[in-house]
C-alpha cells in the first residue's frame, strides 16, 4: 500500500510540475506585455523584465488629447471602426449560421449529407485565402478599399460553413417540439423563431461570442481592405506603432498600451457569458 502511496503522489507532483512549467510558458508572454504597458520605458530596446518605474501615460496617450501626435494614431477611432464592423458582421454570421445549422438539423432534402461534406471541408482552409478573391470582387461592387459594408461581408458571407456545433445543439433539441408545433399549423419559420430560438440561449451566446471575437482580432483580412488611417480597425491601427510611420521603438510602450485596452472587452465578455459559453458548446459537441 505504502510503495502504491508514494508512486500516486510522486505521479501527481511530476504531473503538476509540469502543468505549472506549461502555464509558466503560457503566461509569461501576457504578464510581459502588461507590464511594459505600464512601463516608464517607451523603446522596444529594453531587456528588463520588470520595468524601472511604472506610468498610466502610455494609456493617456491613446485617448483625445493624450498625445501630440494623436491625429496621426487616432486609437478611439480604430476602436469605433473595430466595434461598427465586428457588431455588424457578428449579426450578420449569427443569423446565418443559425439559420443553416437549423435546416441541416430539421430539414431532409437531395444533396443534404454532401453540402454538409462539402461544406465542412472548405471550413478547414484559413479564411485569408480568399481575401484577395473577395477585395476584386468586391471592388466591382464598390465596396472596397475602406468601405466597412464590405469587411463586414468579407467576415460574414462564409459563416454558414461552420454550422456543425450549432447543428450538434440542434440536434439535441426534442423533435417532439416541431411535430407538435406542426400538429397546431405552426410554420417552420415560425417554429424557428418562436420556438427554437428561445430555447437555444446557450449556443446563441456561444455563437454570438466566436463570431465578434474574429472581426475583434483580425489583422490580415483588415489590411488588406483597410488602407487609410481613419477607416483602419484597432488591430491593423496599433501595428502602425511599430511601423516605419515611427522612429524605431518609440512608441513601443503605447503599443503595448493599447494591445493591453483592447483585450478588456474580450474578457469581461467571457467572464460575464462564460456558464453559457461552456453550456453551448458542450451541447453542440454532444451529437454530430
Amino acid at each position: 500500500m505504502i510503495g502504491l502511496r508514494s508512486k500516486r503522489i510522486a505521479s501527481d507532483v511530476t504531473i503538476y510540475i509540469i502543468l505549472s512549467v506549461m502555464v509558466a510558458i503560457w503566461l509569461f508572454p501576457l504578464v510581459w506585455l502588461v507590464l511594459r504597458a505600464f512601463g516608464t520605458e517607451v523603446s522596444n530596446t529594453s531587456a528588463l523584465v520588470f520595468p524601472k518605474g511604472y506610468t498610466l501615460e502610455n494609456f493617456k496617450q491613446l485617448f483625445p488629447g493624450g498625445a501630440s501626435d494623436y491625429a496621426q494614431f487616432p486609437y478611439m477611432t480604430w476602436i469605433l471602426n473595430t466595434l461598427l464592423i465586428a457588431l455588424g458582421s457578428c449579426t450578420i454570421s449569427t443569423l446565418f449560421v443559425l439559420m443553416v445549422s437549423y435546416a441541416l438539423s430539421r430539414m431532409r432534402f437531395k444533396m443534404r449529407k454532401k453540402l454538409m461534406n462539402i461544406a465542412l471541408i472548405l471550413g478547414l482552409f484559413p479564411g485569408f485565402l480568399s481575401m484577395i478573391t473577395l477585395y476584386f470582387m468586391f471592388n466591382l461592387f464598390d465596396f472596397t478599399p475602406n468601405n466597412r459594408l464590405g469587411l463586414m461581408f468579407a467576415y460574414s458571407l462564409g459563416a454558414g460553413t461552420g454550422y456543425y456545433i450549432v447543428k450538434g445543439f440542434f440536434d439535441t433539441v426534442p423533435l417532439a417540439i416541431d411535430e407538435a408545433a406542426r400538429i397546431d399549423g405552426a410554420t417552420k419559420n415560425r417554429i424557428f423563431w418562436t420556438m427554437i430560438i428561445p430555447l437555444s440561449k446557450p449556443i446563441i451566446i456561444y455563437t454570438i461570442l466566436t463570431n465578434f471575437i474574429g472581426p475583434w482580432c483580425d489583422y490580415i483580412m483588415a489590411s488588406v481592405f483597410m488602407t487609410k488611417t481613419k477607416y483602419y480597425t484597432v488591430a491593423v491601427g496599433i501595428r502602425q506603432f511599430i511601423d516605419g510611420l515611427t522612429l524605431p521603438g518609440t512608441h513601443f510602450a503605447r503599443f503595448c498600451a493599447g494591445g493591453v485596452l483592447i483585450s478588456v472587452p474580450i474578457v469581461i465578455l467571457f467572464l460575464i457569458m462564460q456558464k453559457f459559453y461552456v453550456e453551448g458548446i458542450t451541447g453542440g459537441a454532444a451529437k454530430g
